[in-house]
């Protein structure tokens, strides 16, 4: 049973559903990305999600985009993020997965990064632009390190597509509850149970829920449906706000904290 698999099945048990954490690595800096990690965890992420910097990212807003600007002109690459997690490891129980874009992990090399991600004590990925029907040259490098490879589901995702997509997640499978890119919005999209249900229908694996989701308020309506909910641009605009001052670390572990309580059982 891969780390994920047990922190799902433990939630479970427990009646809680899981808060999956993202932060850009290296924003403001790598240092900082190790401390806020810790700190995530502690405060009551349950999943830590490190986003590796690309110079392209399509699936990102403008949050994220600017944090992965700042991580790149601050010398962030993928291999540094792979030392980052090493050191990470001793120190934080939960699972760690990367979400990243597919050229970098190409040019690290297939084989090369599942190896050195396993090594690091990485847990799974997520290639935001890689699509499972193109995904088995990885899928065969990660599933030989152990490492749980997830896809996506989009909101136009036709039944067919979302089988097939929940027959090759790892893990858990990622919903994307919107189309655009990501950010926080206003409210929940009304089509999200619709969504949740046929891929309920067709998988038992963990569904978690991402894109768009940013209160504590919003937290819990997904959390009435999913497995897990997927926080990243309001967890990234803490730490753009907070960035170069003391208390960055506090108020981000604050705002963990406020997502996670509703998440919690009973």
């Amino acid at each position: 049973m891969s780390r994920l698999d047990a922190t799902f099945v433990a939630l479970r048990r427990r009646g809680e559903r899981a808060l999956v954490a993202y932060l850009t690595a290296g924003d403001p800096s790598l240092a900082d990305t190790r401390r806020l990690v810790v700190e995530a965890v502690r405060r009551g992420a349950d999943v830590v999600e490190l986003g590796v910097p690309f110079s392209d990212p399509l699936a990102d807003g403008p949050v994220i985009q600017r944090a992965g600007q700042r991580a790149l002109a601050a010398g962030t690459t993928l291999a540094r993020v792979l030392e980052t997690t090493a050191t990470l490891r001793p120190d934080v129980a939960a699972p760690i997965v990367f979400m990243t874009y597919y050229n970098p992990v190409l040019a690290f090399g297939l084989k090369a990064f599942a190896r050195s991600a396993a090594d690091a004590g990485v847990d799974g990925v997520i290639v935001v632009d890689l699509p499972p029907e193109e995904a088995d040259p990885l899928a065969a490098e990660t599933q030989a390190a152990g490492l749980d490879l997830i896809h996506m589901v989009a909101p136009t995702s036709p039944p067919a597509r979302v089988r097939m997509i929940a027959r090759r997640s790892r893990g858990f499978v990622y919903v994307v509850s919107l189309t655009g890119v990501t950010g926080v919005r206003t409210e929940v999209p009304k089509e999200l149970e619709g969504q949740i249900r046929t891929l309920r229908a067709v998988s038992t694996r963990p569904v978690c829920v991402g894109f768009g989701i940013g209160t504590p308020e919003q937290a819990a309506a997904v959390g009435r449906l999913a497995d897990g909910v997927a926080v990243g641009s309001a967890i990234v605009r803490q730490v753009e706000r907070h960035a170069g001052t003391p208390d960055l670390v506090e108020k981000v572990g604050d705002l963990i904290a406020a997502l996670k309580a509703p998440l919690r059982g009973g």
